[in-house]
């Protein structure tokens, strides 16, 4: 059902290397690139993309208290990946990649350079 989301950012270059280098882990690219936003992602897949903008409204960008982007991928080594990339990038840690619950739910917790909350996860057996 999602097509794509958003993030705000106040410095395309600097958000574009920073989701760049993320967008190799789930082996994407660019797909949409001009002056206002990048997008990440395959047209040709139903999987949704994720872009980097600035506001149209030519206001700051600043981020939503209680909105982030989930990242899913397929193993928790992958999890453990992407947010080692995004650490490495400059991204700030809030959550280190581990187990949530007895459910299955395996998952890091990240922020971009301009702040926006991400989360990198996947589903693995349950332990409970």
């Amino acid at each position: 059902m999602i097509g794509y989301v958003t993030v705000g950012t106040n410095d395309l270059p600097r958000a574009a290397a920073f989701y760049d280098a993320i967008a190799v882990h789930f082996g994407v690219g660019r797909m949409m690139d001009n002056d206002q936003f990048i997008a990440w992602g395959d047209m040709a897949s139903p999987s949704a993309g994720l872009a980097a903008t600035k506001p149209f409204d030519d206001q700051p960008a600043s981020v939503g208290n209680g909105t982030m982007v989930a990242l899913m991928v397929d193993s928790p080594e992958k999890v453990d990946a992407v947010y080692a990339t995004a650490i490495a990038q400059g991204g700030s840690d809030e959550g280190a990649p581990g187990p949530r619950g007895d459910d299955g739910f395996y998952a890091g917790y990240f922020r971009d350079l301009d702040g926006n909350k991400l989360n990198v996860f996947c589903m693995v057996a349950p332990t409970g």
